[in-house]
């Protein structure tokens, strides 16, 4: 594939995907721009007293004369640590009084009744029910939370283990409320859940997932950054790549890419490789490429409303299980606290316990693979936490807090589960803060981290762990790697038989040229590391940063790599804050200017929700628009909002290029545009469907109309990248107004340095035509 960034095509959309559908960087996603359809309330509660021995239950009783289901869950939530995520949901304490009288209720409350009392019934919960074990339930059933609390710091692994697989999701996301950090990292300390036939997992063991992602999907910036891991000796679990790109085409690409470094290094039985697009896309790959697909993702959420956004369902996931039958590698599951808010579907539950049931479902696909995989049931959880941004939470304690509260969750469901430990570019956690938060959760033992070149992903453009980050931590904190990619390391000759690095540590060529004469290739060192140098070269000129050396400790950058971070992350915090300025408006073409609800940019950054919902000056500006089109209704309007980075919509090349080839392929196609370009200051995402639903709920209800929607986005990498989000659905589906984030689609990474604006508006008209064509919004496997 020669193109650049091109479109997220699959019915489904990973949660990746649904995070950048929120116009900012990789994350931000909001509650819905329907006030309607917006998390409930806002807000906290208060406790101001309570009884001695009162529990839950008899407090509500107390307060309400009765049970209340909102406020069980409000109690529930309000006994969580603060986050911003749950007292936007109104579950959260009104203050530190609340919070502890909150914990006391939890604690005198039996396992029992909170089993009879679920906060949020569906099929997932259900499902959780199912596969709880009913033998091990019978010993807890009749304990308070504070006494299964007390059981989990004092017991051993061994016991702890007779009772966990007895405990509900509900039960187990009460747990980590009612503990400090130092008690979390204790739980973690002694609790592992090891992948069948290595050491991943074990106590003592922290591995890595190499997360080789290209602005581009470009196979050699893809496996470049697989020989740059393994010349830090980092990566065992999964070589996994999150693509822009996510059509079959693209997808299988990917994959041979990495099917053929696992093969030409003889490391089938080690380590397994994955692309991840939705699971379908996946399948689809599978089905038409028998061979290429090895471990297998999805992301999931802790509902059913949430995971139907997902384009999965609990049965679908659970057939996905099944066609593992007899193969070594399973499934991969990424979470992380926050989705559901975001998406407008927590249904009032907290953050936390919506967490844990995402790994109540995991441990449900777990018994299912274990009946299909014969050397013992593949299945690893990446909790991604502080991948959406300051609306879920804010600073690096609550990302430190949240990393904790994940490991143990997890690991009381049995999970081998790691981490992401990440922030995205519009939180207030800097470079340096994630050091330090990577050492306040390292003493929990994760089963493995994200490993990149450096801290800044070169794709997704959000901070996380670099391949020298592992050697550091390592280094301080004793960890190891699986045994049997260590032994790999020693036979590339980056580990010495003493386990020391050699003097090809740090040198990707090095990897390179053990790559080659693995194939055969009979040319010299020097032919080969000068073809090397030059690949390496056409790497880093498309965006993406290879770590070569060292700097004064072997765990640092070299110094021009440290640098060039430093400068992307300053240039993202400027690209940030930059706004439209007001001769860039008025030189658009046509424009129409209108504004969201966000009082200003720091507004915007800090309450996403305002970015969707329209001032009521620009719904009227639009619908001057509407009633200027008289009976003479046109397919399309372009929409263009700043987003999180309004410099990928004003640097020169940019915009203007896209819009004139635009509207020529559409005019030489036939369908008609409106000649007005709406320009939305403090825009996101779903502003652009508000647009739609006010401008053609009048539409005939059998014919397409769409909105082309450009956002800039993703600041941190050197492009200034813009994506174009394409909503092509039919005029009953306008006038229902109910537009979401299921039937569109994009074209990111746009920009002068990435996939050009000229070819982006061809690839845009590919897609409508697809859309159009197959007049069908929905999986295409497995219901």
């Amino acid at each position: 594939m020669t193109k650049g960034v091109l479109s997220n095509q699959a019915n489904g959309l990973s949660r990746r995907d649904l995070l950048v559908m929120a116009g900012a960087t990789t994350a931000g996603l909001a509650v819905y721009g329907h006030i309607a359809r917006a998390a409930v309330g806002g807000g906290t509660i208060e406790i101001e007293e309570v009884k001695q021995g009162e529990d839950v239950f008899t407090y509500i009783g107390r307060v309400k004369g009765g049970f209340d289901q909102t406020v069980y869950r409000q109690v529930i939530g309000a006994a969580n640590e603060f986050k911003e995520g749950d007292q936007a949901i109104g579950v959260g304490a009104e203050d530190q009084t609340t919070r502890a009288n909150a914990r006391a209720l939890l604690a005198n409350t039996k396992i029992r009744d909170l089993y009879e009392h679920p906060l949020f019934e569906d099929d997932l919960q259900r499902l959780i029910w199912q596969t709880t074990d009913q033998a091990q339930y019978e010993k807890v059933k009749d304990w308070t939370m504070g006494q299964l609390k007390e059981f989990l710091l004092a017991e051993s692994e061994e016991n702890i283990k007779g009772i966990m697989h007895g405990l509900t999701s509900d039960t187990i996301g009460f747990v980590p409320k009612l503990m400090s950090n130092e008690e979390l990292v204790s739980v973690s300390q002694k609790i592992f859940n090891v992948m069948p036939g290595t050491k991943m997992g074990s106590k003592g063991y922290m591995g890595a997932r190499i997360q080789p992602n290209s602005p581009t999907d470009s196979p050699d910036d893809i496996v470049w950054q697989v020989f740059d891991a393994f010349s830090y000796a980092t990566g065992d679990i999964v070589i996994g790549t999150n693509p822009v790109d996510s059509t079959v085409e693209s997808v299988v690409a990917v994959e041979r890419a990495l099917k053929d470094i696992v093969d030409t290094f003889k490391l089938q039985e080690i380590i397994p490789w994955c692309v991840l697009a939705h699971i379908d896309v996946q399948g689809e790959v599978s089905e038409s490429f028998p061979g290429t697909v090895s471990t297998m993702f999805q992301s999931l959420a802790g509902t059913d409303d949430c995971n139907k956004i997902f384009d999965i369902t609990n049965e679908k996931i659970l057939k996905y299980a099944r066609s593992k039958e007899g193969e070594r590698y399973g499934l991969y599951f990424e979470t992380g606290q926050g989705s559901e808010f975001t998406n407008g579907a927590a249904n009032g539950v907290d953050m936390m316990v919506l967490e844990s049931r995402k790994y109540g479902f995991s441990r449900a696909v777990a018994m299912e693979l274990a009946k299909v995989q014969p050397q013992g049931a593949w299945l690893h959880v990446n909790d991604v936490a502080g991948f959406i941004g300051p609306e879920v939470f804010k600073s690096r304690e609550q990302l430190v807090r949240c990393c904790l509260e994940d490991m143990v969750m997890g690991k009381l469901h049995g999970l081998t589960i790691g981490l992401d430990i990440c922030t995205t570019l519009h939180m207030t956690v800097s470079l340096d803060d994630l050091d330090w938060c990577q050492d306040q959760i390292m003493p929990a033992n994760p089963a493995y981290l994200i490993a990149l070149p450096t801290k800044n992903d070169p794709m997704l453009s959000y901070l996380t762990t670099s391949f020298q980050d592992h050697i550091r931590l390592r280094d301080k904190f004793g960890f190891k790697v699986n045994d049997a990619i260590w032994d790999f390391y020693k036979r590339i000759g980056i580990v010495g038989e003493n386990g020391s690095y050699t003097a090809n540590y740090g040198d990707p060529l090095w990897v390179y040229y053990q790559y080659r004469r693995a194939k055969g290739d009979g040319r010299s060192k020097d032919e080969i590391y000068a073809e090397g140098r030059q690949k390496m070269r056409e790497v880093e000129e498309r965006g993406v940063d290879l770590a070569t050396g060292h700097g004064a400790n072997i765990w640092d950058l070299n110094p021009p790599l440290a640098a060039k971070v430093k400068g992307l992350y300053d240039d993202a915090k400027l690209s940030l804050w930059a706004e439209l300025t007001p001769a860039f408006i008025a030189a658009v073409p046509d424009v129409v200017p209108v504004r969201t609800l966000s009082k200003d940019r720091n507004d915007y950054i800090a309450h996403p929700n305002t970015g969707e919902i329209l001032s009521p000056e620009a719904v009227r500006e639009i619908e001057r628009i509407r009633e200027s089109w008289g009976d003479d209704m046109p397919k399309g309007q372009i929409v263009i909002s700043d987003g999180l980075n309004a410099k990928a919509i004003m640097d020169d090349g940019h915009l203007a290029p896209y819009l004139e080839e635009m509207r020529r392929l559409l005019a030489d196609a036939g369908v008609t545009m409106s000649d007005k370009n709406i320009m939305v200051t403090s825009g996101r995402v779903r502003a652009g469907y508000r647009i739609g639903e006010v401008l053609f709920e009048n539409a005939d209800p059998n014919s397409f109309r769409g909105i082309l929607h450009i956002i800039g986005e993703r600041p941190g990498t050197m492009h200034h990248a813009y994506s174009v989000y394409i909503t092509v659905a039919k005029g009953k589906r306008w006038t229902e107004k109910d537009i979401d984030h299921d039937i569109t689609r994009l074209v990111s990474n746009v920009a002068d340095t990435a996939l050009p604006p000229k070819e982006a508006a061809r690839e845009t008209l590919t897609i409508i035509r697809e859309i159009v064509g197959k007049n069908v919004n929905g999986s295409r496997r497995y219901g």
